[in-house]
């Protein structure tokens, strides 16, 4: 009854500062298909009698492999607490602010039913790996039992205009082919190459987690291995780095900002003053939710930059503007870090914080620059119950968390 009553207390001091708070999921909340026992509990203490949030809360994964709707069904599902569209965002979710491309013919590479998702997003013009390779079946020949004998479901392929890379494909060879087949032709494959070519076509990269955590005891490769490779490939092939017209997902401002976006329309679009982001993974979760943090506190010494992918790293990254303006009005996101997942205080791997951004061991994408503060998580708790607790409780009234504590 003690503990319930200062419940109540914090949550209307909360409810009054306009509190926001965003969840990751895998190693979160869930491992796979199995939910993390914390994360029920953690839950239930955010709702109200009639299992209402009492606060604006938005689960945000770089999971890419479906649709909003279907990942709030399977969240709802696995957690037992009712989960809107509306309260997710995958990796991808941002492009649909990204109408400059929408016309164009893309080229989708990834699992899951990407031909749907291109199109709920707003792609018009829809190009997938497997169309591609039914079209020019001698592009792809790693497997030769795998040549395809039907004819092509496309009359005449057009010519790709950019490329998206939604999440990691099932068949690698053949996407790292297919994608450099593209790319080095200006979207003509099937010609020769041109390794040097005067412009590049656009890609749109959503999620750039190197590994993510699952049922296994180790990490999973993630999209990032393989945009690694990607990368490799086409730097071995053109003696050039491969360029981003976009980098999307956590770590990415534009999905923090989007993130905010949706934590403010749940609001009733009143401003939400601190956003508290919960994550399991250092370069994403804790990279994402700091470098979003600098930005709002840039934005108010008002340096505000134009940038919206991997600004204030020192990234080269070139960034597509959304059309739709899309406002930072929080005063700070706070990280918090949480020991279910791909960090590991006890593993000889992740323990040590210093050795995970050093010169010789980066975990963050290419185009993200090795900065110590950024990986620094406001908190560090054991599960994502004891991350609720101690936002429930009132962050000042509480002494951070370190990982001596854990």
């Amino acid at each position: 009854m003690f503990f319930r009553g200062i419940l109540h207390k914090t949550l209307r001091h909360m409810s009054t500062s306009q509190t926001g708070i965003l969840f990751d999921v895998d190693g979160v909340l869930l491992r796979g298909r199995s939910v993390i026992p914390a994360a029920q509990r953690a839950l239930r203490k955010l709702l109200d009698p009639n299992n209402n949030f009492l606060f604006p809360v938005v689960f945000v994964t770089n999971a890419g492999s479906c649709q909003r709707h279907q990942k709030a069904q399977q969240l709802s599902h696995l957690l037992d607490v009712q989960i809107a569209p509306e309260q997710v965002v995958l990796s991808h979710s941002p492009l649909q602010m990204l109408k400059t491309f929408h016309d164009k013919c893309v080229l989708v590479s990834g699992q899951g039913p990407v031909v749907d998702i291109a199109n709920t997003l707003g792609f018009k013009k829809v190009v997938t790996i497997e169309q591609l390779r039914e079209h020019r079946p001698l592009l792809d020949m790693v497997d030769h039992n795998r040549r395809p004998t039907l004819p092509s479901t496309l009359q005449t392929l057009p010519k790709i205009q950019a490329i998206i890379l939604f999440g990691e494909p099932i068949r690698w060879e053949t996407n790292l082919q297919l994608l450099i087949d593209v790319l080095l032709t200006n979207g003509s494959p099937g010609c020769e190459y041109d390794t040097q070519p005067s412009t590049q076509l656009p890609v749109l990269a959503c999620n750039m987690d190197l590994m993510w955590m699952a049922e296994a005891p180790s990490p999973r490769f993630g999209h990032g291995m393989f945009l690694l490779c990607l990368e490799s490939v086409y730097r071995k092939l053109t003696g050039r780095e491969l360029q981003y017209q976009a980098l999307l997902g956590k770590p990415s401002l534009l999905t923090y900002q989007y993130a905010e976006h949706l934590l403010r329309q749940q609001n009733h679009n009143r401003t939400i003053t601190t956003i508290y982001a919960i994550g399991d993974n250092l370069m994403t979760d804790v990279y994402g939710a700091n470098l979003y943090n600098r930005h709002l506190a840039q934005q108010r010494a008002d340096t505000v930059t134009t940038r919206l992918v991997a600004q204030g790293t020192g990234s080269q990254v070139t960034v597509a503007q959304p059309e739709e303006e899309l406002t930072s009005t929080a005063a700070q996101c706070r990280s918090i870090l949480v020991c279910t997942g791909v960090f590991n205080p006890r593993s000889p791997l992740l323990s040590d914080r210093i050795s995970l951004v050093s010169e010789t061991v980066f975990h963050g994408h290419r185009d993200l620059v090795l900065e110590p503060d950024l990986v620094e998580p406001s908190h560090v708790v054991v599960d994502v119950e004891a991350a609720v607790d101690l936002l429930l409780q009132g962050e000042a009234s509480l002494r951070p968390l370190t990982l001596f504590d854990i």
